[in-house]
């Protein structure tokens, strides 16, 4: 199979949970710096890498948006892909000429759904709005009225769904809500709303506390233990999900003594973490499933064996979003963590080892090829710790979740 990469995007529904993913490729050898020929990127290629890695491994059971552009839609390539999975994504540099909307036409008979990237309404594009389910509208190229009057010249043409893309922050998010937008993508959902003197809500406190005794340096078997019994709901739900079939083990774990002797302290602390973080509920799930690809994919690509080595890069990948998580600049949420100053580092400027690897993983989430290829790791290694990663943190999500 040819070497490529591919990545995904969330796109949120009104309710902050996860409608659909955009799926994001490129080659991995070929044209790293600007795509230039856009058919090379979409079309048989996209889908005999999705076919090859099985798109259920990416997206689960929601939809996948892929790009298509004049070529592909034209050449008319075979789409293997369940139609009610599969959204069929036209790319802005498509017009409405003849041989485009029949092709479109037989791929909305078909079941799939089509939708219209980047797109901006002018004259002769209405053929291509007629046949659109979902529009997409780029709202960081747009002024807010050019953005209202984009949604009123379309809303008159038809009713359909509209999709704003490239939000980055509360504001935009609140705007495009009211002008009555279904569906959301950008950074906004994993950045911090700062308010001036904003007090941390009890229950997100409390967490706090647990995770700066938990990341101590000099916590030893008999503390962990002590900090997660003290909690009664934290190990309740940690010793079930130990239990879970996550792990199948062949005997029930009864004691969180038992749970640290037979899974090690450094595992196990950061499990803790993991089922703490898991239990902020004012914020979208899809954050948290961020964090634990971050944790996993930076884990991966540590190049170092030793154990308490790649649990540094773990937790530096699954507290990047601490900032998030708790509405406040990285730099406050870490004044109150007793980490290592190199595990800092890697959080507050992406130096060091830890932070290079966390700035690469980074990369690939947003795209950012280039930038991936020259951050030195072998692009198949990313690749493969991307997809791994993924599987990974939706068997943690599902068993958190039982």
């Amino acid at each position: 199979m040819q070497d490529f990469f591919i990545g995904r995007q969330p796109i949120f529904d009104r309710h902050m949970r996860v409608y659909a993913y955009e799926l994001l490729y490129r080659h991995g050898f070929v044209d790293r710096a600007v795509i230039t020929d856009f058919d090379a990127a979409s079309s048989e290629v996209v889908v005999n890498a999705l076919t090859e890695l099985g798109l259920d491994r990416l997206v689960g059971t929601r939809k996948a948006f892929c790009n298509f552009t004049r070529g592909s839609l034209i050449k008319g390539a075979d789409v293997p892909f369940s139609t009610d999975q599969l959204v069929v994504e036209v790319l802005e540099t498509v017009t409405a000429e003849a041989s485009v909307v029949e092709a479109l036409k037989s791929l909305s008979r078909s079941g799939h759904l089509i939708a219209l990237d980047d797109f901006v309404l002018d004259d002769g594009l209405e053929p291509l709005v007629e046949l659109a389910d979902i529009v997409k509208i780029d709202v960081l190229e747009l002024t807010q009225d050019e953005v209202r009057e984009q949604v009123e010249k379309l809303r008159r043409i038809k009713k359909l769904k509209l999709l704003a893309e490239k939000v980055e922050t509360n504001e935009e998010y609140q705007f495009c809500r009211r002008l009555g937008f279904d569906y959301f993508q950008g950074y906004f959902f994993s950045r911090p709303q700062v308010v001036s003197g904003r007090r941390l809500p009890p229950g997100r406190l409390a967490m706090l506390r647990l995770m700066t005794e938990l990341q101590r340096p000099d916590i030893d078997l008999g503390k962990l233990e002590e900090i997660i019994e003290t909690d009664v709901n934290l190990c309740v739900k940690l010793l079930r999900q130990i239990n879970s079939s996550f792990y199948s083990l062949l005997s029930e774990v009864k004691s969180i003594r038992q749970a640290i002797v037979y899974l090690g302290l450094i595992h196990i602390r950061n499990w803790a973490c993991i089922v703490a973080m898991g239990s902020v509920d004012d914020k979208p799930q899809e954050l948290m499933t961020m964090a634990l690809i971050r944790g996993k994919m930076c884990e991966l690509l540590c190049r170092d064996d030793d154990a308490e080595r790649r649990g540094m890069f773990f937790t530096v990948g699954l507290f990047s979003l601490l900032d998030s998580m708790f509405d406040s600049p990285m730099e406050e949420v870490l004044e109150n963590l007793p980490l290592a100053q190199e595990v800092k580092a890697a959080l507050l400027t992406r130096t060091g080892d830890i932070g290079l690897t966390l700035k690469c993983v980074e990369d690939y989430e947003q795209a950012n090829w280039s930038s991936v290829i020259e951050s030195g790791y072998d692009e198949d290694r990313v690749r493969d710790a991307y997809i791994e990663s993924i599987e990974w943190s939706q068997a943690v999500m599902d068993s958190l979740e039982s």
